[in-house]
């Protein structure tokens, strides 16, 4: 320990370091009895977050019992409607969800990509008069040393440069004149992740605003003209609310563009990529409980994605952004990826990929497709959803599975390899969980959750085969993919063969999509009518009044706790309501009341996706691996008082 002379200490020359009380204690090693001991932490540690005070509700969640605990706290904290919900436009991403390459955080421009040095927190625990006064001095070996004098009781707050070690060294006068003093190295380690992958590993289904409900009905067509239905509106839709609007033309467009503005938001539109997302928790979550360390994240995978079409090549954007222009498609991950690590590696040559999140091969099977065989009944919306190529079968889904996705994955394997230094174990493979399950069996049928559009209907015998393979079949195959098992064959096993995480089966398997509890909230067990009798099927009241209980739309809470961890049909449609703005011309709805977006809005924003607590499950799963592969201890479990109330 380096010790600070009286009278070094009194010729220190003082400079501008801020002096501010501890908004957040760092974890520390327990100081010998009597002892001094400087501890530090990175300040606002997840680089995507802009703002300190969106970090420090996390920090305030955390209580080192997980992050669906944290989760379940936060939700209860902003009502259920949503912690993520007031920080769009205080992330290092632009209007269309791209990261940008100089972010201001805080009063300060960083790389973000490759950062400069890092703002941290330094101040002193032990056995402290509180009258005493502190003369700190920060040495970096860049002359001359950063140096301050404050009361012992203050936290100082400082930059300090990235890859080198800054010696924080401090003497402590005390009233009788007398002078302790204590040292500390300080030096930040920047874990850089990508998230790589589809919908699950998006966030899809969780909006990070999501979209708020009007209490009066919005009609929609049939197909064919084979009737009309309202469900609840968007909230601040001026527009024609009834089906008697002309059939497109520069007044649909206007009443388009004016519903869009009214739309759930998202940290990309394109890819519906979300806060909430399992990708995102576990890399907050990694830097929430690691006090010395900055997480820089990537948030790249985008709903819709194939291995082909979305992670080798572009894929079609789910939506448009509110404002801005809209290619209508997205570049393909890796050539994003790629392109990141060039511009990294530009400023800091050193600059390496410490981890990727991936979860990825539902749509390469089709797996949409096996939904909408599902819960389409006979009628109309069936034959032209067939038609167009929307359904798709459990044998169907094998064949893809035997046939093209093993190729896939060794394309996989090579194009990732390169990028996290040649073995594949840095590459966190996050299993899906089955989502029709309710205990050791597949849920039923009928309308529970799906009476949103008048032609779903849950059909028993085909959800179980679907989940019958997906948990037979599916997942099975991933795991020996991704683990080069099973017969599956890789070039070198030991270098091939990702970290697979699947430790969130068994706790999927009692959430499924028709999962219900008392303790679910009052809304969802007093509207979601369990015989699909949810909405109002007079066209005369229904326009005023949707819903047949009492309670008003805008009461639905989508980050409530619940017994389901998928998303319903109803739930996508209260929740996201997705409009498909991001499709080509010519499979854009001709009106807002169009009956293919009435179908599409229904499903397009997250139905039988993950909900937020299920991606923190997920994210709960993937940290013990994440930790290990980091080389970083689990925090130790701590107590501490409820959250307040946002306000």
């Amino acid at each position: 320990m380096r010790v600070i002379a009286l009278a070094a200490a009194a010729a220190l020359l003082i400079c501008a370091i801020p002096i501010l009380p501890a908004a957040s204690q760092p974890a520390e090693q327990p100081a010998p009895s009597g002892a001094l001991q400087v501890v530090w932490e990175v300040k606002n540690r997840f680089r995507l977050f802009r703002d300190e005070a969106h970090f420090l509700r996390h920090i305030k969640a955390e209580r080192g019992d997980g992050v669906l605990a944290a989760e379940r706290r936060l939700a209860a904290a902003t009502d259920g409607r949503g912690w993520a919900r007031d920080m769009l436009g205080h992330l290092c991403v632009d209007a269309t969800g791209r990261l940008v390459e100089t972010c201001q955080r805080g009063d300060t421009k960083e790389n973000y990509l490759s950062p400069e040095d890092h703002p941290v927190g330094v101040r002193l625990s032990g056995p402290v008069p509180p009258d005493a006064t502190c003369t700190w001095t920060f040495d970096d070996g860049t002359p001359p040393p950063k140096q301050t004098t404050a009361p012992c009781s203050q936290e100082v707050r400082l930059r300090v440069s990235y890859g080198r070690t800054t010696i924080a060294a401090v003497g402590v006068t005390r009233p009788d004149n007398s002078v302790d003093s204590a040292s500390a190295d300080i030096q930040v380690r920047d874990i850089l992740i990508a998230g790589l992958g589809d919908s699950v590993a998006a966030g899809e289904g969780n909006p990070d605003r999501a979209v708020t409900l009007a209490d009066e009905g919005f009609c929609f067509r049939r197909f064919l003209g084979s009737g009309e239905y309202f469900r609840p509106s968007r909230a601040g839709f001026n527009g024609n609310k009834t089906c008697d609007d002309a059939q497109g033309g520069p007044e649909a467009v206007s009443a388009a563009g004016d519903w869009e503005r009214h739309a759930a938001r998202w940290m990309s539109a394109a890819c519906h990529n979300s806060l909430y997302g399992y990708q995102s928790r576990t890399a907050l979550a990694l830097a929430v409980e690691t006090p010395h360390a900055a997480v820089t994240f990537l948030p790249l995978a985008c709903s819709g994605a194939t291995m082909e079409a979305g992670i080798f090549n572009a894929q079609r954007a789910r939506e448009c952004p509110a404002s801005g222009s809209c290619s209508g498609t997205v570049p393909g991950q890796l050539a994003q990826l790629q392109a990141a690590m060039a511009r990294a590696q530009k400023t800091q040559a050193e600059r390496s990929l410490d981890l990727v999140l991936l979860t990825v091969g539902a749509n390469d099977i089709k797996f949409s497709g096996m939904v909408a065989d599902v819960v389409l009944e006979s009628g109309v919306e069936r034959v032209l959803f067939n038609q167009g190529g929307l359904i798709a079968s459990p044998d169907e889904a094998q064949r893809i599975l035997d046939r093209d996705v093993p190729a896939g994955f060794a394309k996989l394997r090579a194009a990732l390899k390169p990028l996290v230094g040649g073995g594949l174990s840095r590459v966190v493979f996050v299993s899906y969980g089955n989502p029709a399950l309710s205990g050791t069996a597949a849920c039923g049928g009928g309308r529970d959750g799906f009476d949103v559009h008048p032609a779903f209907n849950v059909n028993a015998e085909r959800l179980r085969r679907v989940s019958d393979f997906v948990s037979g079949k599916f997942l099975p195959k991933l795991r020996a993919l991704a683990r080069c098992e099973g017969g599956i064959a890789c070039k070198q096993p030991e270098t091939d063969r990702m970290t697979f995480v699947d430790s969130h089966h068994e706790a999927f398997a009692e959430r499924g999509v028709c999962v219900r509890a008392e303790t679910d909230p009052e809304f969802d067990r007093e509207c979601f009518s369990p015989k699909g009798e949810s909405f109002n099927t007079d066209l005369a009241s229904s326009a005023t009044s949707p819903l047949t209980c009492d309670r008003r739309p805008s009461e639905f809470r989508p980050y409530a706790s619940r017994a389901r961890w998928i998303r319903t049909a109803n739930d996508s449609y209260f929740t996201a309501m997705t409009f498909p703005r991001g499709l080509p011309a010519t499979a854009q709805p001709n009106s807002i009341h169009d009956a293919a977006w009435g179908a599409m809005s229904a499903v397009y924003g997250g139905a039988v996706h993950p909900t937020a607590e299920g991606h923190a499950a997920m994210a709960d799963a993937a940290l013990p691996s994440v930790r290990a592969l980091l080389d970083i201890k689990a925090p130790p479990e701590v107590t501490a008082e409820p959250l307040p109330p946002l306000r």
